[in-house]
């Protein structure tokens, strides 16, 4: 009986956990890049705040660090408060 609880449990949490993860919204501190390339709208509010990002050449091989991290090579240009009106649009799209 205890198996069968746990193999139910378990199915519902590898349901359940894609459903959830979903739902929240992307965040320039923890979002790779690649997954917010991969969703139009939210590649669309980056091309928004910084023209011509998701078709910059260099883009792809970014795919895995978050914006967070592309900060530290262009600080002038990618300001905390850009990140956080992204933040703030990334939100919207979940909303």
């Amino acid at each position: 009986m205890k198996n069968i609880f746990a193999l139910i449990l378990t199915g519902v949490l590898l349901i359940a956990f894609p459903t959830i993860a979903s739902e929240q919204p992307y965040t320039s501190d923890e979002t790779e890049l690649g997954i917010i390339l991969d969703d139009p709208k939210a590649a669309a509010i980056l091309d928004k705040f910084i023209p011509g990002f998701t078709t910059n050449e260099q883009v792809d091989l970014a795919r895995a660090m978050t914006l967070r991290d592309i900060q530290m090579y262009s600080p002038d240009e990618i300001t905390d408060e850009l990140l956080a009106k992204i933040d703030n649009e990334f939100k919207k799209l979940k909303n």
